[in-house]
């Protein structure tokens, strides 16, 4: 049975095609990088501290030596503004938009995967509270499902949710959600001063935070697959018990870094464009998923009803 076939045996779902500008590219041609200059993001050099030495003077006294200096003071988790009312607007899920098909549609999502990501551990599992959305191709709605199905379970009363960028060439969490770039994942890594708390932003949706991608690197494959991501991922698994932790990764087909990324995931979902994508671009993609316990599906953008407003149905399996 064919990948298309599989997923027309899945739940159906609905809801009102939202602006193109929230996919994660809106055209089928990957997007040029977003984001501030690299230099901007990394923010102004911290000059050393302590007094300023001048050829030829005297040398300091016993007692000045012996003060302590001061140390570079550590940035501190900085707090955004998500503009709920654009959200809303814009088609996405948020709390003050009432009872809507949308929001229907993620509770219906994210269930099975709440369900599995704290159920019990057997040694040697990836950690199942760890879930990468990606798709085969740009343009097929990644992005837009990684924000709203961390948006849904940020609703839980039970949970809290981050949503890491992890699409370091074209990051475009914080474009669609109206922000300014920030530093993030990739200064973390190469930069051991620099904690996750440093970069790590909190929104006015008390319980979901946003660890952006960062500055962009060539040896962003590499980085990844560090020991140093390796144990950031343990840490931001197992710190806080209620934590869900959702990945906008990078398209299965088009990087590398994403193959690396799902490697460490406990689970996969996958974003499929209907009508658009072929099926042997999402087997090629499910194929460099094979080693991951847990691969669900979402069949995004069917024109169910030709000549009626496009509607976008999610096929979960």
């Amino acid at each position: 049975m064919s990948i298309i076939e599989k997923a027309a045996s899945r739940i159906d779902l609905k809801r009102s095609a939202p602006d193109a500008a929230l996919d994660d590219t809106a055209v089928a041609v990957p997007p040029a990088v977003i984001g501030a200059d690299p230099a901007a993001i990394a923010g102004p050099a911290t000059l050393p501290f302590g007094a300023d030495t001048v050829a030829g003077a005297a040398p300091a006294t016993a007692a000045a030596a012996a003060e302590p200096v001061p140390t570079a003071p550590k940035f501190s988790t900085r707090r955004v503004e998500l503009d709920l009312a654009r959200m809303r607007e814009q088609g996405m899920v948020t709390a003050a938009a009432g009872r809507t098909r949308l929001l229907e549609d993620f509770r219906v999502i994210k269930r099975p995967l709440l369900q599995r990501a704290f159920a019990e551990r057997k040694p040697g599992d990836k950690p199942a509270n760890l879930i990468m959305i990606t798709s085969s191709l740009p343009g097929e709605g990644k992005t837009y499902s990684a924000i709203n199905l961390a948006m849904s379970i940020a609703m839980e009363l039970d949970h809290t949710v981050l949503l890491v960028d992890a699409d370091v060439a074209r990051p475009s969490v914080l474009r669609t959600l109206g922000l300014p770039a920030h530093r993030g994942l990739m200064d973390i890594l190469l930069d051991d001063q620099i904690d996750m708390a440093d970069v790590m932003l909190r929104t006015n949706v008390d319980t979901l935070s946003i660890l952006p991608a960062g500055t962009s690197n060539p040896r962003a494959t590499e980085l990844l697959a560090s020991s140093t991501m390796n144990s950031l991922l343990t840490e931001i698994a197992n710190r806080y018990p209620d934590r869900v932790v959702i990945f906008d990764s990078p398209p299965l087909l088009l990087t590398s870094e994403s193959r690396e990324l799902a490697s460490h995931m406990g689970q996969i979902v996958m974003v499929v464009e209907a009508q658009t994508t072929t099926q042997h671009a999402v087997k090629e993609a499910l194929s460099q998923l094979k080693n991951c316990p847990n691969v669900n599906l979402i069949y995004n953008k069917t024109r169910e009803f030709p000549g009626i407003e496009e509607t976008y149905d999610y096929h979960y399996g």
